[in-house]
């Protein structure tokens, strides 16, 4: 069976709401899922490029990039294909933009308090950059 490497780039979005942390999550009516923003670079794109442009694309806001928060990877099946993907994920500062505006991918974009991002989440590699984002954003104050 063939294996394929592919790479994805994507970001833990967040404002700053009533002394706490909300991120922003993507979420599918079928199959019903919530997930982070990420996406493929385009040809020349660096990592940090491709995070801020998917990241507007599926979620309609504007962030700034604050740092790295690592990265997740898993296999999965398409096509007579075994696919390893890594996921590069930047923590990111929502600065503008709506969510109206996020493109057709999803159905829907919604903030989520930190802890209900937590429990919403589908896949746990996911949970766990969420964890890590919101426990840096607790650390600095």
């Amino acid at each position: 069976m063939r294996v394929e490497e592919h790479f994805s780039a994507g970001g833990v979005v967040y404002r700053r709401r009533n002394g706490g942390y909300d991120v922003a999550l993507c979420g599918r009516d079928r199959p019903a899922a919530w997930c982070l923003p990420k996406g493929t670079p385009d040809p020349g794109e660096s990592p940090e490029e491709t995070a801020v442009r998917e990241v507007r694309e599926e979620t309609g806001l504007q962030t700034d990039l604050e740092s790295d928060l690592g990265q997740i990877e898993y296999w999965f099946m398409t096509s007579g294909a075994r696919v390893h993907k890594r996921v590069q994920f930047y923590l990111m500062k929502a600065v503008g933009g709506s969510m109206d505006d996020h493109d057709p991918e999803f159905d829907r974009v919604s903030w989520f308090e930190g802890d209900e991002a937590l429990r919403s989440l589908t896949h746990d590699n996911e949970v766990d950059v969420v964890g890590r984002a919101l426990q840096r954003l607790r650390d600095r104050g």
